[in-house]
């Protein structure tokens, strides 16, 4: 059983990832666009993908880690690792809120930052997907 949650939860973590790198580029471009027809497409877009992929496949991501913590809580709980992993994610988790609130002020104005920033902004999940592989393969503390 343990397995198959584990398979689950890696495959949700994997389109949670997916959204998460792919809707601050959207960002960059919509930022860059200048004209109304590209604008409310890229608004479409980011509210597909934030909506339809990140936030279900976060939900379950959630779902699927904690039920095997709820399953082995004495095996989890007293690893280190684990601890240090739920404070990253609860970091992407923010940065996930975050993308849905500038997603939104972007529909009002497109050039609200600069495309710049969002290039930056979309580095900060890779330091997190970074980490937390670590933490969950190599379980250091």
């Amino acid at each position: 059983m343990i397995d198959y949650l584990k398979a689950f939860h890696i495959i949700s973590m994997v389109c949670w990832f997916a959204g998460i790198f792919y809707l601050p580029r959207l960002f960059v471009y919509h930022a860059m666009s200048e004209d109304t027809p590209s604008q409310d497409r890229f608004s479409l877009m980011e509210r597909k993908l934030y909506r339809g992929i990140m936030t279900p496949a976060m939900i379950a991501t959630w779902g699927f880690g904690l039920s095997m913590i709820a399953l082995a809580p004495s095996v989890y709980l007293s690893q280190g690792w684990l601890h240090i992993k739920l404070a990253l994610i609860i970091c992407l988790t923010v940065y996930h809120l975050l993308c849905g609130q500038f997603r939104k002020r972007l529909v009002d104005n497109p050039h609200y930052k600069s495309h710049t920033y969002w290039r930056m902004f979309n580095e900060i999940p890779v330091v997190i997907l970074i980490a937390v592989v670590i933490l969950a393969v190599v379980k250091p503390l």
